[in-house]
């Protein structure tokens, strides 16, 4: 029964996307078909906790020695499939909002390409080998490309391109020599409590192919790596959700934290020492990008460079090597998905309601839109990192880690992000509620379905600060594999 559940899972979505097409005609009908199977496929994700560590795994495929396709089921890959799968509805229920009151076209296209990239996601965190993973991987670029180049003009077309050329470069110039090479060495290429590589190879080895892996997963969004993410903002704003929130940033950080923990083994990587100069590129990319956020007006472009910092708070958290740090890294996919989305749902709302979308604009604009800009409020402060919201505990954690490691310059870098993660994203709101308008508003606030997604994971934020160990109680089990 849970081997069927596992194919089920990546059904539901490919079957929404059928149901999408057939009632193209009937935009209401269409949303609802969405919203229902996402609704489905989260009660999917959470009927599978019980069984999340009893190692159940389905083979579709074997066509060399060490080289199949599996789906398997174990707590990290539940966790991504949970979040991805929790936030689908409540992300097309803003999109149908969305869509409608910006008059985009071709909206059957639009919901039926996010419905194939749900599918990806649920591939993708349910893979249970290398090969399973990449193709899943691959699969999340193609699907999503249309969906960055949805508006159709030369800007948005521009951006797909960058979008599709370094991820599509990275994994297979960098990510599949990767993979052949760890088949190579260890004579297999699915995940293996306490890692593929152990004790099979060298330093210098393993050090050259943790980087290949790291660099390879272009999602993760490392400098210098990292120019799809701003470059694919100018997709609309439920796809940004989608590329920060739901799965194609959280797939890269998700197979960063699968590859650190089931090929290389969290033990043989501190062991070794060769997670280390990655750690470094982590730490850049975590305060370089905080930097350029300061200085972006356009919001999406500041939500933008925001994603690539966060990101290197997960990669960071796995290059420390310590099983607090991975569990930080891991609570922190979640904890900025919910913080995330309800900021680009909020950058959305007000893109379409007062036709701004530069930070220099929003003086005086909570006071005609307090529910937005209260929602963007709580995504702020738990991105940030302060109580009462979630990403409290996973930089904790992170710290935590890093201390463990005796890692001292890494708790600098991590504290100094929280710092400057404070200078760009407090003057939003503080800009929106405190200064006067600069002109009055000649509107309210947002409609309820653009709205009220972004007060409903903004709640999320504050949940996972009071229900944080329904999240690690998982990941510990995960980590005693270990």
């Amino acid at each position: 029964m849970m081997p069927l559940l596992l194919a089920v899972a990546v059904t539901l979505p490919l079957l929404a996307c059928g149901a999408v097409l057939l009632l193209r005609r009937r935009p209401a009908a269409r949303e609802a078909a969405s919203v229902s199977a996402g609704v489905a496929l989260a009660v999917t994700m959470l009927s599978l906790w019980p069984v999340a560590g009893q190692g159940v795994r389905l083979t579709l495929w074997t066509w060399l020695p060490g080289m199949s396709l599996e789906l398997a089921l174990e707590p990290l890959g539940l966790l991504f499939a949970t979040v991805a799968a929790l936030l689908w509805p409540v992300t097309t229920v803003f999109a149908a909002g969305y869509l409608r009151a910006s008059g985009t076209r071709h909206q059957t296209r639009f919901f039926a390409f996010f419905c194939l990239a749900i599918a990806a996601a649920m591939w993708i965190a349910l893979s249970g080998s290398l090969v399973t993973l990449f193709i899943g991987y691959e699969i999340m670029t193609v699907a999503t490309w249309p969906l960055v180049a949805h508006g159709g003009d030369a800007t948005a077309r521009r951006g797909a391109r960058t979008y599709a050329a370094i991820l599509l470069t990275t994994s297979i110039g960098l990510l599949l020599p990767a993979i052949v090479w760890t088949w190579v060495l260890a004579g297999d290429t699915s995940f293996r409590p306490g890692g593929l590589l152990d004790g099979t190879v060298g330093t210098g080895v393993l050090t050259t192919l943790f980087a290949l892996y790291l660099f390879g997963i272009g999602k993760a969004a490392l400098m210098p790596v990292h120019r799809w993410l701003p470059a694919a903002m100018v997709a609309p704003a439920p796809v940004s959700a989608l590329l920060h929130a739901v799965a194609v940033v959280k797939a890269g950080v998700f197979a960063v934290l699968k590859v650190t923990v089931y090929v290389f083994g969290i033990d043989t990587l501190t062991e070794t020492g060769a997670a280390a100069p990655m750690s470094w590129v982590a730490a850049f990319t975590l305060i370089a990008a905080a930097v350029v956020a300061i200085r972006a007006d356009n919001l999406k472009r500041r939500l933008a460079y925001s994603t690539v910092s966060q990101l290197a708070y997960i990669v960071l958290g796995a290059t420390l090597a310590r099983d607090v740090a991975v569990a930080g890294g891991a609570f922190h996919l979640v904890a900025h998905a919910a913080g995330k989305i309800t900021l680009f749902l909020c950058a959305g709302a007000i893109a379409v309601t007062a036709g701004r979308t530069r930070v220099s604009e929003l003086d005086g604009l909570g006071r005609a839109m307090p529910w937005t800009f209260a929602a963007f409020l709580a995504g702020a402060v738990s991105i940030i990192g302060m109580p009462p919201l979630g990403s409290t505990w996973s930089k904790w954690l992170l710290l935590m880690g890093a201390a463990e490691a005796g890692q001292f310059a890494m708790m600098a870098v991590l504290l100094a992000g929280s710092l400057l993660a404070l200078a760009y994203l407090m003057p939003i709101p503080a800009r929106a509620f405190l200064l006067p308008p600069t002109e009055p508003p000649s509107h309210g606030e947002a409609r309820l379905s653009l709205s009220g997604p972004p007060v409903l994971t903004a709640l999320g934020c504050v949940a996972l600060f009071f229900g944080a160990e329904v999240v690690l109680a998982p990941l510990a089990g995960f980590l005693e594999v270990q």
